[in-house]
């Protein structure tokens, strides 16, 4: 029995207990809401349930979808719209395409958060939205995110931001990527990065810009590292930076993102970087560079060729 949108069912809860202990169905039960399925419903059948995360697709995902060959102007349409399965039934227009996605941002900013939390100041979360889709990549601070939305004319408290960011996170628009100390093996309490499930509904939010194009990739390696199964953390070894570090079992990868590495500078960098790092295991630079070349053993790859390739 596949029940959809679970969450839309009043007192959903005694419903299913009641069909599961007349042991007559395997129950297969979707909902647009991690605290719902992971917390609610995880309670509910302890022991007796397994979760599936379903993700937005893939770019490999997305060129079946929509009939493409790997190309530069696939990716392009990939990094502008994103993996929602329904773009593939729609007419290739711009202004058809952001307006659906537009509606998808809606119905999860107003369905899923605002109703579901009891949300009020539906003003102050529309801002705050935005403000994460400018900020991708970057380290987020509750205190600096409140003492922009003052400036903003939007009187928060840090721990109303907080709260808010987690009931984003709870609707999958977002993800919240924590820092991990390479070398002590421990997460930090504080400091974090934020990625969107979909490129296409940042995209909607904020459009799409030259200028924002580095955060793009970084937001799109990020997220080919969580659909193949990684647990993802920004890496901090002593005053340098990890774009990613990834877990799996006992497999760990560590990746570094960049728009270009055709500068010696920015090639010390980036290689310089993983050069550090005192182990075994596989290590990456990903980056839009036609002409590409290992390091060291260090791994260099396009975009396009990490997104479609099988990581180790």
């Amino acid at each position: 029995m596949l029940i959809d949108e679970v969450q839309e069912i009043g007192d959903f809860a005694p419903a299913l207990r009641s069909l599961a202990a007349e042991r007559r169905y395997d129950l297969y039960v979707t909902g647009s809401n991690a605290r719902l399925l992971s917390g609610e419903l995880a309670t509910l059948f302890a022991g007796r349930a397994i979760t599936f995360n379903i993700h937005s697709l893939s770019y490999a995902e997305f060129l079946y979808f929509h009939g493409l060959a790997d190309s530069d102007e696939s990716l392009s349409r990939y990094l502008r719209y994103g993996g929602l399965p329904y773009l593939a039934r729609l007419p290739f227009e711009d202004g058809v395409l952001i307006e659906y996605l537009d509606a998808i941002v809606d119905t999860v900013v107003l369905r899923d958060v605002v109703e579901r939390f009891g949300v009020r100041n539906t003003v102050f979360l529309r801002n705050l939205v935005r403000y994460c889709a400018d900020s991708v990549g970057t380290l987020l601070s509750a205190k600096r995110i409140s003492e922009y939305l003052k400036s903003q004319n939007l009187s928060v408290s840090p721990q109303i931001v907080i709260d808010y960011l987690s009931h984003l996170e709870a609707a999958f628009l977002v993800h919240r990527c924590p820092r991990y100390d390479i070398k002590g093996r421990r997460l930090f309490e504080i400091g974090e990065k934020l990625y969107f499930e979909d490129l296409g509904l940042r995209s909607a939010l904020r459009g799409f810009k030259q200028a924002d194009l580095g955060k793009i990739v970084e937001n799109a390696v990020y997220l080919k590292l969580v659909q193949d199964g990684w647990t993802v953390c920004v890496g901090v070894l002593g005053d340098r930076e990890i774009d990613f570090v990834g877990t799996r079992a006992d497999q760990m990868i560590y990746v570094q993102v960049a728009m270009s590495v055709a500068s010696e500078e920015t090639r010390l960098r980036e290689f310089g970087n993983l050069y550090r790092i005192d182990d075994n295991h596989p290590k990456f630079v990903v980056s839009l560079d036609p002409i590409r070349a290992d390091e060291r053993g260090v791994r260099h790859r396009g975009l396009r060729e990490f997104l479609l390739g099988k990581l180790p």
